[in-house]
Parts: C-alpha cells; structure tokens; sequence
C-alpha cells in the first residue's frame, strides 16, 4: 500500500529526517516493479531505500517515493563444493540475520560482518567491509533490476562483472539505473563454535570502541588509501596505516589529531569515543550533521592537506 507524508527519521538509524511525499514497502520483485511504474506515472522522482543505516535524510524530507526494500527469503546452503556452499539471499535481508543464520549452519566468511546494520543490498551497493573483510570476498553472483529503459529487465552478474572497489561497486556507480534484489553468496564449511567466538569478539570490539548508546550511521567518512598519499606524508604516518583490506589512513586518526573530539553543533556530535562517528546526541537535525560534516573537512584538510570523502549518503 502506497503511503503518504512519512516521517522518515523512523526509517533511519539516525532518527533523523523529514516528511516524504510518497512511501512504499515492497516485498517482492513484482512489488519493486509495481512502485517504480507508479513514480513514473505520476511523475514523481524515486529513492531505493533498505535498512537506512547510512542514509542521512534532509530535514526537509523527500518530495517523491521511498520504494523500501523488504524482500527478506535466505536459502541455506545448496550446491557447490564439499567445503562451500551457496546461499541464495533477497537484497532486505539484514546482515545480522545472515551473519546469525550462517553461523547456526557451521558456515564461515562472515564474521567480519558481525554487528554490522542494514541490509544486504545496500552492503553490496557499497561494498561494506571490517575488520579486513569484506561483501566482495563471498560474492558468487548478483541480480538487479535495470529501471533505466521503458521497460525493467533483469541483470545477472558474477563478482568481477560487480566492479567492487573500496567502499563501492558498478550499483553505486551507476547511480540509481539498477535496484538489487539478490545475491548467491559462497560460504565455508567451518567450525560452529570457532565462528560463534568470532563474531562475538567482533561485536565486542564494536561495543568497547564504537558509540552504540547513540543513533549514527557508523563511519561518517571513508579511511584514506595509504597509496595515494605523498611520500613525505606518508612516512610521517606510517604507525597508525592498517589494513582495511589494503593499508588506509584511519580518517578517525586525522578527526582527532585535528582536535574536534567531542566537538557538537546542535544536537550532533563527533564522538569522543570514535570521531569518525558523528551521533545523534540530541535530537539532532540533519542541518546540524552537515554542519559537522562541513568542518571536519576544513579542518583536517587545514592541518593535513588531506581531503574526506563521505562514507554515508545525504538525500
């Protein structure tokens, strides 16, 4: 059922966000096709949301249709290998659903993914990674839905065809021409309790390190790629360069040292904690992020030369 003026800060793990014009869950490939004929036919633009956990909504809201992905059907472990096995996921599966899920069958490569929100969609769309992993490593095939014609058609791809990169992937790249809508991944056969362990620490470390009390969308910006840095900067750098999976510059390093821990605006904050976080401590409006997005790139590109780029998306 199309919705009308729906807040979206309840669609948004910032809990921030105003009124969009038109709203719409879509629970199957006939649903997605269904709302974006409707968008066209009343011509009126169209936004591709899953599980809204790196989504900055405008204060103003959204004057077109939200189309919600809830496609949500997990196929266990088929075919492949003695030690693999393939699974069949909907793009609005949530990633603790199938790190969980996987774990409960003895099925290894997603432990990095551990305490990660959203949806799969969107870690493919953005090629989510930690701890050194990252969706791309367990991708076998994805399939989308081309809206750019007429006419939708679907799209098979196989991992290289998926163009990953740091952070993106040929769904990003392309803009908003391709919605997906399923994803067979392959897993290993491991050991139950040596993956449980492993995901436990992972969440474990997110809770020590990271601002959980708080709504956020998790990194604000994207770490630096040790390579494309100078070499004289580098040098001055090399302690703190990690592998995320190749050597970055934590931007959360760059945020501190240029002094803005626990510098707010409004209801917003870059977290003591973390300071690649930005939370909402207060109520926060979409304004006052983006104005502590604004100064943590004048900053730190005044005291490094280095410039950010966001890691989230503003709409």
């Amino acid at each position: 059922m199309f919705q009308e003026n729906v807040l979206l800060k309840h669609h948004s793990n910032y809990k921030i966000g105003g009124l969009a014009k038109y709203f719409f869950e879509a629970k199957s490939i006939e649903e997605i096709i269904k709302a974006v004929e409707k968008a066209r036919l009343i011509k009126t633009p169209f936004f591709i949301l899953g599980g809204g956990t790196n989504i900055l909504f405008n204060d103003e809201g959204f004057d077109g249709l939200i189309i919600k992905i809830k496609n949500s059907r997990l196929r266990q472990g088929f075919g492949g290998q003695a030690k693999i096995k393939i699974i069949k996921v909907d793009a609005g599966v949530f990633l603790e659903r199938l790190v969980e899920e996987s774990a409960d069958t003895g099925l290894s490569g997603l432990e990095w993914a551990a305490g990660i929100p959203g949806t799969l969609g969107g870690a493919i769309r953005g090629n989510a990674g930690a701890f050194g992993g990252e969706i791309k490593d367990v991708i076998k095939e994805v399939i989308s839905l081309d809206i750019s014609g007429l006419r939708s058609k679907i799209i098979k791809r196989n991992n290289q065809d998926c163009k990953f990169n740091y952070r993106s992937s040929i769904f990003k790249s392309n803009g908003a021409k391709e919605i997906i809508i399923e994803a067979s991944l392959l897993l290993r056969k491991g050991n139950r309790k040596s993956i449980e362990t492993a995901i436990k620490q992972n969440i474990n470390y997110r809770k020590e390190r990271q601002p959980m009390e708080y709504p956020s969308l998790g990194s604000t910006f994207k770490n630096i790629d040790a390579g494309k840095i100078a070499k004289k900067q580098h040098k001055s750098f090399e302690l703190i360069i990690k592998n995320d999976p190749f050597p970055v510059i934590p931007a959360a390093y760059l945020i501190s040292k240029a002094g803005l821990n626990g510098v707010s605006c409004g209801g917003a904050m870059i977290s003591p904690k973390h300071p690649n976080f930005i939370v909402n401590v207060l109520n926060a409006t979409a304004s006052d992020v983006k104005n502590l997005i604004a100064l943590v790139k004048k900053e730190v590109y005044k005291k490094f030369r280095i410039d950010l780029e966001e890691e989230i998306e503003i709409l």
